[in-house]
């Protein structure tokens, strides 16, 4: 029986050596073969030290000798937001600056050294600055968001990310179809030309994605850079700018302002169609109106701030708010007019006409209030003689036959007869609903023409 037993312990064993393993939290790394040895990073520390030795930090390179030269990239992340109120924007970038120190030169087979922000303090930087920059913050999580590298040959290229609060003074005449060229200004603070110039890199202006960017009322048009040279009395300095063009989005004010303001327009048109007798319902329409275009005002003006020039919205506004007044001013005149007309106080002309009988007889006509016909007459009969005297109202102008008129505006029909019509208009003010039911609606449209025309094509 012992071969037996031999063959299920061996059996047994190799089933015990397929169980699966117990897994285990971290995999096992294999080590890239291009990482640096050991001897690698004494070469580094070696290099290091041998740099840092006799280097003066305060002085900049070629001090006495030549002016530095800095090569600037700039990587835009994100722009926005832009706010109107403060004439400033928001800018977040990856800062990059690009020179050569001769003193940094070292002979070994590590061609760059890149280096964190500890190396940053211990070696000569540009003192550059934003011109203007109302703050800035530069980016320390979960380390300081700084890269240095440090090339065999003395090169140096120290990057930087940092979030800025910019000044872009906005010129507001045609908002809020206005179009801005925010700046982004930086220059050394404390070396002139002659001892250190900036120079832009080819395409060194780079913008990413703007899915993420915030311009919500903007639309990003492109970017340009420039360079100028300021005199001041401490030298000359190199200024280095990047202009951001935006074009600012109507959707929003369309919504909130410019149409709400036709709207109330179009809605005190509506008291031109309510009869004149219906006081109450005019007057109420004509004062929620003119209410109602009050409050658009103030809203329109909240989102800007408090500039003394006026703005294509300020110019919208205003002008739908005259139209409301208007329509309320001419119930106004309607009402008053009426008035005169159905309460006639004045005899203000005789007209002699020759009778045969001695009668004397006064005769009066009844006549509705807004009627537009000859007031009534009173017939006195004297010595053959008949004097027709005419109730004449206060507002009404005096019309004879044959003889010119010298008013515009007429209460009577009489007045649609005689000389007087050469090379006038009747104005009939009684029939001013029927007019405004034209002026208006034309005339503000007109008015809308000419402006979307003129601010958005001209």
């Amino acid at each position: 029986y012992t071969p037996v037993f031999f063959l299920l312990f061996c059996f047994f064993s190799a089933t015990s050596d397929m169980s699966p393993k117990p897994c285990t939290d971290y995999e096992d790394v294999t080590v890239h073969p291009m990482l640096s040895s050991k001897s690698q990073q004494s070469d580094a520390t070696k290099i290091l030290n041998g740099l840092l030795k006799d280097y003066d930090h305060k002085l900049r390179p070629d001090i006495g000798v030549k002016p530095t030269v800095i090569d600037v990239d700039i990587f835009v992340n994100s722009i926005g937001p832009v706010s109107s109120i403060n004439m400033e924007y928001q800018i977040d970038i990856i800062f990059a600056q690009t020179w050569t120190d001769s003193r940094l030169r070292y002979n070994s087979t590590v061609k760059i050294l890149t280096l964190n922000s500890n190396m940053v303090g211990l070696i000569w930087l540009p003192d550059t600055i934003f011109r203007n920059s109302k703050n800035a913050d530069a980016h320390w999580i979960t380390m300081p968001n700084q890269l240095l590298r440090i090339w065999n040959d003395g090169k140096i290229l120290y990057t930087l990310r940092l979030t800025i609060n910019a000044e872009c003074q906005l010129q507001l005449h045609n908002f809020p179809m206005d179009e801005h060229s925010c700046p982004l200004i930086f220059s050394s603070y404390g070396y002139p030309r002659d001892e250190m110039v900036y120079k832009w890199r080819r395409n060194s202006v780079e913008a990413a994605d703007q899915k993420s960017w915030r311009l919500y009322q903007f639309d990003f048009m492109g970017l340009r850079n420039t360079t100028d040279i300021i005199k001041t009395t401490a030298g000359d300095y190199m200024v280095m700018t990047v202009y951001f063009d935006l074009r600012r989005r109507m959707g929003y004010f369309t919504i909130q302002t410019y149409i709400p303001c036709i709207l109330t327009v179009v809605l005190s048109w509506v008291s031109f169609w309510i009869k004149k007798d219906a006081t109450p319902a005019r007057t109420a329409l004509g004062i929620t109106t003119v209410l109602t275009m009050t409050t658009l005002s103030t809203v329109a003006r909240t989102s800007l701030p408090r500039v003394s020039y006026v703005t294509a919205m300020d110019l919208f506004v205003t002008v739908c708010f005259l139209f409301v007044f208007a329509a309320l001013m001419e119930y106004a005149t309607l009402n008053y007019y009426s008035s005169c007309t159905r309460t006639p106080t004045c005899m203000d002309r005789k007209r002699h006409v020759s009778l045969p009988r001695l009668t004397t007889m006064f005769s009066f006509q009844n006549y509705s209030v807004l009627d537009a016909r000859r007031p009534p007459h009173t017939v006195v009969a004297l010595n053959n003689a008949t004097y027709w005297q005419d109730l004449d109202d206060t507002c009404a102008s005096q019309c004879l036959d044959g003889k010119d008129c010298g008013a515009f505006f007429c209460c009577y029909d009489d007045c649609r007869d005689g000389a007087w019509r050469r090379g006038r208009v009747h104005v009939d003010l009684l029939d001013l609903d029927a007019y405004s039911r034209v002026f208006f609606p034309t005339s503000f449209l007109l008015f809308n023409v000419v402006y979307w025309v003129g601010y958005l094509y001209l």
